[in-house]
């Protein structure tokens, strides 16, 4: 496979932090070293090692933390689990270990592109703001990754006033995948969708994922719900691609629920080691909402899932 840096880092600038105006302030380069298994640009078989270094960064920022639970993060049940923490910046549960999966989704890119599956997100509602149409070709002509345009003039509102309340936002990202050949994923252990909803719960601020109607089938007769089988394919896709654990050859839509930031500039109650009651104001560079920069993040591991369905597939077939 044809690999450079540069495929890599044209992904990592949509997740980069400092790029947008409601975004951390942190200014990360995010530069690529490819450290082994490409050879002249091109894939040698052998393990890819990838390393971003981490340029801009404030510990003291976190100085009060060292004592300090911080609410919503993992900053508690690592200390439950471990009896030691990294208090500066979250260590593992740090938004930044995303960084990583980006890059390795871009790889992972290289091997669906070989089948024609290409995978698009987009914000479909942030801050209760949800977008009514969805217009492909205008998903980053916005600081949202919203594909309708009216929609993202309202989120940047909303977004404006719960800056002023010291808050943050949570919303919801859809994932599309196009070109998902039949016959990915295992009838019981190994099923698509839960490996999908795995990959994608594994990102820290998901905290929920729906495979095509999702939640809404409930409400749903098993008449309303079950996918017309027409010559050619499907008459409707509430199935979301996937039946029984396996790609049906028609789009994969999942919807991923990414939960409002945690670390807010309002007052907030919390305990420190000892267990004592504290409250606590969190300081540093923090974003207002993990939405856009989680858009790739999830993207990734849609890619990383399937590039490991496809490569499975390929090898029993």
């Amino acid at each position: 496979l044809s690999l450079r840096p540069a495929d890599l880092e044209a992904e990592l600038a949509r997740r980069r932090p400092g790029v947008q105006a409601h975004a951390s302030s942190r200014r990360e380069p995010d530069q690529v070293d490819i450290l082994s298994g490409v050879f002249d640009g091109l894939t040698t078989g052998t393990p890819i090692s990838l390393i971003i270094h981490n340029r801009d960064v404030r510990s003291q920022d976190y100085d009060e933390l060292r004592r300090l639970f911080r609410p919503g993060h993992g900053d508690f049940t690592y200390q439950a689990k471990f009896g030691i923490r990294d208090h500066r910046g979250g260590g593992r549960a740090s938004a930044r270990e995303t960084a990583a999966r980006v890059a390795a989704g871009a790889v992972a890119q290289k091997v669906l592109d070989r089948e024609g599956i290409q995978v698009l997100a987009y914000t479909l509602e942030l801050g209760g703001v949800r977008a009514q149409k969805i217009d492909e070709s205008s998903i980053w002509d916005n600081p949202f990754a919203c594909p309708d345009p009216e929609a993202a003039v309202a989120m940047e509102a909303r977004v404006q006033e719960v800056r002023a309340l010291g808050d943050s936002l949570g919303g919801v990202v859809q994932v599309r995948v196009r070109g998902c050949p039949p016959g990915l994923g295992e009838p019981v252990f190994e099923k698509l969708d839960a490996a999908l909803a795995a990959a994608v719960m594994s990102v820290g601020a998901v905290k929920g994922v729906e495979i095509g109607a999702g939640f809404a089938a409930v409400r749903l007769l098993g008449s309303e719900n079950n996918d017309p089988l027409v010559p050619g394919g499907f008459a409707s896709n509430r199935a979301g691609g996937i039946l029984a654990g396996i790609s049906n050859g028609d789009e994969i839509v999942l919807n991923a629920a990414v939960k409002p930031i945690p670390s807010i500039a309002r007052e907030q109650q919390t305990i420190d080691l000892a267990g004592r009651p504290h409250t606590l104001t969190v300081k540093g560079r923090h974003d207002i909402s993990a939405i856009p920069r989680i858009v790739p993040v999830i993207i990734a591991m849609v890619r990383l899932t399937l590039a490991d369905f496809l490569l499975r597939q390929m090898a029993i077939a």
